[in-house]
């Protein structure tokens, strides 16, 4: 199998801009002490980008507001789970067994 120069290059340099703002950001931050306001801050990261996936999963539809009802449901138990295990593991299953029971649910309505 021959590879071209240019397809290489290309690889080459997607590799280094998908490298570098992982690598660069650990690097500078395990050289320096953050204070404690900044690692309260960053502490919240997680949670505004799964409520920002989870919102537009469940709200918008086609570029516009549409609320998703058999989606809205299932997070019901999903996050009863969440809440009392603390478990991502039993968090997720608990939201594809919700989102299974409503999509059969909704077959035979």
């Amino acid at each position: 199998m021959e590879v071209r120069p240019s397809f290489l290059w290309m690889l080459l340099g997607a590799s280094l801009v998908t490298l570098i703002p992982r690598v660069l950001p650990l690097i500078v931050l395990s050289r320096i002490r953050l204070p404690d306001w900044g690692l309260r801050w960053l502490n919240h990261i997680p949670i505004a980008v799964m409520s920002a996936l989870l919102s537009q999963e469940l709200l918008v539809s086609n570029g516009s507001f549409s609320p998703n009802l058999f989606g809205l449901l299932s997070t019901i138990p999903t996050f009863a789970v969440a809440y009392f295990t603390r478990s991502l593991l039993a968090t997720v299953l608990t939201g594809i067994a919700a989102m299974m029971f409503m999509r059969y649910a909704s077959a035979f309505a």
